[in-house]
């Protein structure tokens, strides 16, 4: 097991061994042998604001890892969506981001969502697979703020999304036309993300999170932070490694 002395934003694995980390300060590589280095180091404000921090990512169908930032204190518009490409070039892609996190692309990668909690929405994109370039977003999904704050998310082999919802209780499926057709909630308010796998990979795994609990909802949540299973009769793609 590996300790860090910042926060574990998201990882993904290699294709040739190792991880690759978004760390709470930017890019990192983990050899197969177990060595580290970062690769990139996302840029601070000038003081008196507060530092950023990296948050959510996910590799592309093409081997890419993208992952977005966010400021500690969760000021508006501090963040932004980072891509780092297998050469190890790091792209700028979105700036003006305030909680950057769910990401997912189509089977045929020319589709891409992307979550910024902060618009209560899900958001869709043209993607070119070959460049990974993006452009038209659009929103795809409203989501009424009684459901929850948008955060990490999946699409199931039917094309239809899975969000989960911070403060939410659960993941809600989205259908590709932006109907919600599904809720599978889970015994603690804060679902944080979620992911297909299992041998068949027909089993949701959603993770939680305790942060922000009173000492109250905490007894009144004991399961919270805790990793859950289901299996919601559809399955899913399995993660793509990181192909640098």
């Amino acid at each position: 097991m590996e300790a860090f002395d910042q926060p574990v934003c998201a990882v993904v694995p290699r294709a040739g061994g190792g991880l690759a980390l978004a760390l709470g300060d930017g890019f990192w590589l983990q050899a197969a042998d177990g060595s580290m280095r970062r690769v990139y180091g996302i840029a601070q404000p000038e003081p008196p604001l507060g530092p950023v921090r990296m948050n959510d990512g996910k590799c592309d169908p093409a081997g890419r890892f993208w992952a977005g930032s966010m400021a500690y204190d969760g000021r508006p518009g501090a963040g932004c969506l980072y891509c780092l490409d297998i050469d190890g070039q790091v792209t700028e892609i979105l700036r003006d981001v305030s909680v950057s996190n769910g990401l997912a692309w189509t089977q045929d990668g020319r589709t891409m969502y992307y979550i910024d909690s902060a618009l209560q929405r899900v958001d869709a994109f043209d993607a070119d697979p070959a460049s990974g370039a993006i452009g038209n977003r659009r929103p795809a999904v409203p989501v009424p703020t009684a459901s929850g704050i948008p955060d990490g998310m999946t699409l199931d082999d039917d094309g239809a999304l899975w969000v989960a919802m911070w403060g939410g209780g659960g993941v809600h499926r989205y259908t590709p036309d932006g109907r919600l057709d599904t809720i599978v909630g889970v015994p603690c308010a804060n679902a944080t993300s979620c992911a297909f796998g299992g041998s068949d990979l027909g089993d949701l795994y959603i993770t939680t999170s305790p942060h922000g609990l009173s000492d109250a909802d905490r007894a009144s949540q004991p399961l919270a932070g805790r990793l859950f299973r289901f299996r919601p009769g559809v399955t899913g793609p399995a993660a793509v490694a990181f192909g640098g």
